[in-house]
């Protein structure tokens, strides 16, 4: 009964973090607030999908089972009030009280969270132990490297929560109250190093290959300095936040290098893989953008479109092509259940963003506008297969 009850609240967070993709875009096509647009995007659509996947497959990675069942329950309602008041909070003419609320329900969710995992994980807090079989001994020096970074990720969750909610109550922030600061900290620390981490373990056996592991070993210690780096000096722009960028590069870099890899091994062509080879390739691009801010003159329009290529495009199609993989749209039975349509809502979503990207560079608004309503069908489309094969299960 726990596992069905854990299960059925990943897939819940699962269902929010679609629809929240859906309202990120809506909001970036109506002009909202770019934080309007960063907290749907992150906090509602990236954050809520780790933060369900980490409730069912972080435990069984550290060979534990969730010691609290519930968890997922309580911390879903709390999320969604903090994401609905910190999206709400830039709006004109909105009580500063919703930002508050925002903020204290995103923080509690967040400790629910913690405190679920931490007490699971006690005992084996460095993932020493793996729960990885005799089949696959092979890689289990991978798993435990892996597994280390798994507590990087979730001090990188509370710091980025914590100035998240100092910036907004007044309480005094580690970093200042400057909030692209804990976008970096949760965007980078949190979402891109827990895809490196649990990417590491989960996407070779999915594709049944393994991965280079100097990259392995490359990728993960440049992941975890980076976004601290890149957090601590944002404002400043100096050599700090350019090694920030260039180690976050690196990351990124053989990460994508890591999934070719693995892709070109494996005989496998799952509709899923071409969402994750669909978000290396973004987040090469973003990469690039990142490298040109950090090192190049000012361009208008790379540091929107950096963050939409990250958002969207490395975390976004990673994250949805991931979960066709667990929830795999042919086995639904329901109207336009399949494959095909998954392939739609990805191609849909990824060549919006690349035209989004690209009129955001250009200075051309109409180009932009209609990336964006290109990537909101696919997003449309992503949550109603969601939507469909939940309600079947």
């Amino acid at each position: 009964m726990s596992a069905a009850t854990v299960s059925r609240g990943a897939r819940r967070f699962l269902l929010a973090s679609a629809a929240a993709l859906v309202l990120a875009l809506a909001a970036d096509l109506a002009a909202l607030p770019r934080r309007t647009l960063v907290v749907l995007a992150l906090f509602g659509f990236v954050l809520h999908a780790l933060f369900g996947k980490a409730y069912s497959l972080v435990p069984s990675y550290f060979d534990r089972r969730l010691a609290v069942p519930r968890a997922p329950a309580v911390h879903l309602p709390l999320s969604l009030v903090g994401v609905a008041g910190l999206a709400l909070a830039p709006l004109a003419g909105v009580p500063g009280l919703v930002g508050t609320v925002g903020a204290a329900g995103w923080a509690l969710g967040v400790a629910v969270f913690l405190a679920a995992l931490g007490w699971t994980l006690r005992g084996n807090l460095t993932g020493a132990e793996t729960a990885t079989g005799e089949a696959n001994a092979g890689r289990r020096t991978v798993d435990r490297f892996a597994n280390g970074f798994v507590p990087v990720v979730l001090a990188y969750l509370a710091f980025g929560s914590y100035e998240t909610l100092a910036a907004v109550v007044g309480l005094p922030a580690v970093l200042g109250p400057y909030p692209p600061r804990a976008s970096h900290l949760l965007g980078a620390g949190t979402a891109a190093l827990l895809v490196f981490a649990v990417g590491f373990r989960l996407l070779p056996r999915f594709l049944v290959a393994h991965p280079p592991r100097a990259l392995v070993a490359v990728v993960l210690p440049a992941g975890a300095v980076a976004p601290l780096l890149l957090a601590a000096s944002l404002a400043r722009r100096g050599l700090a936040f350019r090694t920030g960028a260039a180690l976050e590069a690196v990351a990124v870099v053989g990460f994508a290098l890591s999934f070719v890899a693995l892709f070109a091994r494996s005989d496998r062509r799952r509709v899923g893989f071409y969402g994750v080879f669909a978000g290396v390739v973004a987040g090469l691009l973003a990469v690039a953008a990142g490298l040109w801010i950090a090192f190049g003159p000012s361009v208008p329009g790379l540091v929107p479109a950096h963050l939409r290529l990250n958002l969207v495009g490395f975390l976004g199609l990673t994250v949805v092509g991931v979960s066709y993989q667990f929830y795999p749209p042919a086995v639904g039975t329901f109207p336009g259940a399949g494959d095909r349509t998954a392939l739609v809502a990805l191609v849909a979503l990824a060549g919006g963003l690349l035209l989004t990207a690209a009129g955001l560079v250009a200075g051309n608004a109409a180009l932009g506008d209609a990336g964006t309503a290109v990537s909101l069908a696919g997003a449309l489309l992503h949550l109603y297969l969601l939507a469909g094969l939940f309600r079947e299960r």
